[in-house]
């Protein structure tokens, strides 16, 4: 474990005004969003779609690191070079999703637990040798009657420890991103409580597992009320609950905290990351940005539609979504900023 290069990589990540850009969706989720759009389910429309993205012309103005799903890791531009060198050259770090999907958890069934540990030290290898220099491992905590249960908790969280040791073996900074989970009626004390509990024994682990927390990124939810509480918290309230509960649960020497946008949406997600800048920046002990997926990328998605000549349209707003969340990062976000124009 090279100590100063992950803390050195970390530190890159998190630095300046910039965020991450979480495209590393699933092959059923990336399809799904393509069916929604109308765009074909095939690998080449998705390696069209990527490399919309990593050609993106100023994508490094606001972004500092890209998280790339396995099949993108390998593909190309339509002349030949590689998506991971199109990102290096920008001078946009890359990082990889190396955790397998959700399954069941026995005896538990409405709740989930993560796969991927078997071979991912051999998987890391390679993908360090291909140019990788992060990694993210997703666990899924859900809220409801009786949920979630410790068994759960303890073990997602463990899980992640074990990735995040395995990524240091290897020298690649591990994102851990114990995601709780949006879906439900609950408050948003009721997410507070789940996700201190979720984050303070995701820490225990950590240091079980003797994780270098200088060289780690975390990845949390904001605390917000379930979308199905039809509770619409104020960005006030979001940015209260959710610095709390960091404050109370981080340790200091983390590298930083990098949010999910958890089905908000763009503006939503946006405003919130804006409004703890505002209020709170002179308490972070850690710097706090984004690593957004559907909130920078669904705008230009929409725009695309799998057709070549929406192609630098599609680009324009996704370099616009991102600017914003860049925006946010350091407070200087409005409303009146985040008005694209119509086409």
């Amino acid at each position: 474990m090279n100590t100063e290069e992950l803390k050195q990589i970390a530190d890159a990540l998190m630095a300046d005004d910039k965020g991450l850009l979480a495209m590393d969706e699933s092959l059923p989720t990336c399809n799904k969003r393509f069916k929604a759009a109308g765009i074909p389910q095939t690998e080449e429309y998705r390696r069209k779609y990527r490399q919309l993205i990593v050609t993106t012309p100023g994508l490094a103005e606001s972004i500092s690191g890209a998280i790339l799903f396995d099949e993108t890791i390998y593909q190309s531009t339509d002349d030949g070079v590689l998506f991971i060198d199109v990102l290096q050259k920008a001078g946009i770090i890359t990082g990889i999703k190396v955790d397998e999907g959700t399954a069941e958890m026995p005896g538990s069934p409405k709740e989930k637990i993560t796969k991927g540990l078997d071979g991912l030290d051999i998987r890391l290898n390679n993908y360090y040798g291909l140019g990788a220099r992060f990694a993210k491992w997703r666990a899924v905590i859900t809220i409801g009657k009786n949920l979630p249960t410790e068994a759960n908790i303890q073990a997602n969280t463990e899980t992640l420890a074990k990735y995040a040791r395995l990524c240091q073996e290897d020298d690649i900074v591990p994102i851990v991103e114990p995601e709780v989970l949006m879906d439900g009626d609950h408050t948003i004390e009721r997410c507070y409580e789940v996700t201190e509990r979720v984050i303070k024994e995701l820490f225990r682990q950590l240091e079980k597992e003797g994780v270098y927390l200088p060289g780690l990124l975390l990845k949390p939810n904001m605390v917000i009320a379930g979308k199905d509480s039809h509770i619409k918290n104020s960005t006030d309230e979001v940015a209260t609950a959710t610095i709390n509960c960091l404050l109370a649960s981080v340790p200091h020497d983390v590298a930083g905290v990098a949010f999910l946008s958890g089905g908000q949406t763009p503006q939503q997600a946006t405003a919130n990351l804006h409004e703890m800048h505002v209020k709170y920046e002179s308490k972070l002990p850690w710097p706090l940005t984004f690593s957004f997926a559907r909130a920078i990328q669904q705008p230009a998605l929409d725009i695309w539609k799998g057709k070549d000549k929406n192609v630098k349209a599609a680009q324009d707003m996704l370099r616009f979504r991102a600017s914003m969340d860049s925006a946010a990062r350091v407070g200087r976000y409005s409303v009146d900023l985040d008005k694209y124009p119509v086409l």
